[in-house]
């Protein structure tokens, strides 16, 4: 059983969801790049997922044991997938005060990503979803993959993504994703594979 937060100032979800997804990419290769103090990360990673968290196109889904996450933002053709994902643009703070020497980083990422998202059809951006270290490989993701895509499916829309690693990437080709172009390249060998699932399929 799924529990669906669309209510973006019911504080203590929207704090769980980000607590949630800040466990499940502690270690993320991309997030380490994005935040290289491991003390500094947990932090900082809140700050970035409650900044998602804030555009007025956001859905927040979180299970039923509080283990798994998602955050989907609803695109119409034409938009832009963030309005600022630092968080200004979405009556955040200063992103400079938040992110301090990163917010650079994380806008020249956000840089790369836009290039490769498509904006001419109204479509479901999935921007994040995670599963708590100790609860990953028991099928969460899945499950919470697919209530979403079931979701988006009664809405007769397509679905966008960036993978950030290798397991990831294969777990959305299972569910009806497909490589959307040539992999973004941040820095070094960091590979993110942007993902397109069209609204024909089924999860």
């Amino acid at each position: 059983m799924m529990r669906t937060v669309y209510e973006m100032d019911r504080h203590r979800e929207r704090s769980a969801v980000s607590d949630v997804l800040a466990a499940a990419f502690q270690e993320d290769p991309i997030v380490g790049w994005m935040f290289p103090d491991p003390t500094e990360r947990p932090r900082l990673q809140r700050a970035y997922y409650t900044a998602l968290l804030r555009q007025p196109n956001a859905q927040a889904y979180l299970n039923a044991t509080g283990d798994a996450a998602a955050i989907w933002l609803d695109l119409p053709a034409g938009q832009a997938p963030l309005e600022d994902p630092q968080g200004a643009d979405a009556g955040g703070p200063d992103p400079l005060a938040v992110f301090g020497p990163h917010a650079e980083r994380l806008g020249h990422l956000g840089g790369l990503l836009a290039q490769h998202h498509p904006h001419s059809e109204h479509h479901l951006y999935l921007a994040c979803l995670g599963v708590r270290p100790d609860r990953q490989g028991g099928g969460l993701g899945s499950a919470l993959l697919r209530h979403c895509l079931t979701e988006a499916d009664a809405e007769g829309l397509p679905a966008y993504l960036e993978a950030s690693s290798p397991r990831s990437r294969d777990l959305y080709l299972r569910h009806g994703f497909q490589d959307l172009g040539t992999p973004v390249q941040p820095s070094g060998d960091l590979l993110i594979w942007p993902m397109w699932r069209p609204k024909t399929l089924t999860s």
